[in-house]
């Protein structure tokens, strides 16, 4: 057993668009990803995804409207949903996905990390 800081966590962290793992419960990973920009829409089959802004804004774009967090709220991506996540302009994100998840979920390009390093 461990405790995190997110802090040091985040500073770890150089590159957009590449999730870290930073803990694993119940067959699901927490990730932390820092973001600038417009990501890529896409959607995951089988899985939901909890976005939490820990510094920064998100806009989640989904086919049926925008979602605006902002820094200490979350927002819940159900399987199945198209979405789109637009950092403005800078944004540091938790994720918690089963292990499963892949970043660009349906989509496969040059933002898409398969092996995902554990900081």
């Amino acid at each position: 057993m461990r405790k995190v800081n997110l802090r040091e966590k985040f500073d770890q962290i150089e590159e957009y668009e590449s999730p870290k793992i930073v803990g694993e419960l119940n067959g699901q990973y927490v990730k932390l990803s820092k973001l600038k920009g417009e990501f890529v829409w896409h959607s995951h089959e089988n899985e939901d995804e909890l976005f939490l802004v820990v510094k920064g804004r998100l806009r989640m774009q989904l086919r049926s409207g925008d979602v605006m967090l902002d820094e200490g709220e979350f927002f819940i991506v159900p399987r199945g949903v198209e979405h789109n996540p637009v950092a403005e302009p800078e944004c540091y994100i938790m994720l918690f996905e089963p292990k499963s998840t892949l970043n660009t979920g349906d989509v496969v390009n040059d933002k898409t990390v398969e092996n995902l390093d554990w900081i």
